[in-house]
């Protein structure tokens, strides 16, 4: 059984709470303002019937260029991730990509990068971006298939602040 010493100690390790164990936006308001940088990756499987309809590198519905959708939900995504995720500092982003790529294995990577000036970091703002990338394609192609897979959605990369951050 865990002592409430030990239980402390986890919950002081979490940023987004209190002493209390209460949950808090996080005080930047001492950190200084720096050049920040991150990059996250979602992967989605399509499969067969979802890639047959692949033309030029994308695929195109009655609703338009499926990748071309999910790049502006992405950034569009981004730019509102204070407003989805409570804790999260409003931020004025300075850039934001996406990237789409489909590799030999069915899958379709989606490269979210975002960049920003300030006292806190962009990590979710991109994590976010290639979410709804990701859900974006699913959204557009479920007609064809639901054996759509979105597979994973991970931290690639992260400079700036304390520490950076790189997936090996």
């Amino acid at each position: 059984m865990e002592s409430n010493q030990s239980k402390k100690s986890v919950i002081q390790t979490f940023s987004h709470l209190d002493q209390a164990g209460k949950a808090t936006m996080v005080d930047v308001s001492e950190k200084i303002v720096t050049r920040r940088t991150a990059t996250a990756r979602s992967i989605v499987f399509l499969p067969d019937e979802v890639l047959t309809q692949l033309i030029d590198g994308d695929l195109q519905t009655k609703k338009g260029s499926v990748f071309q959708t999910a790049i502006i939900a992405g950034i569009m995504a981004a730019k509102k991730t204070g407003d989805l995720i409570p804790l999260c500092h409003p931020l004025g982003l300075d850039n934001c990509k996406i990237d789409i790529q489909l590799n030999s294995k069915n899958e379709v990577i989606i490269d979210c990068t975002a960049t920003i000036t300030a006292k806190t970091g962009i990590e979710m703002e991109a994590l976010v971006g290639a979410s709804i990338a990701a859900l974006t394609i699913y959204d557009m192609c479920k007609a064809l298939s639901h054996d759509i897979v979105i597979k994973e959605t991970r931290l690639i990369e992260k400079t700036g602040g304390k520490r950076d951050f790189k997936r090996a």
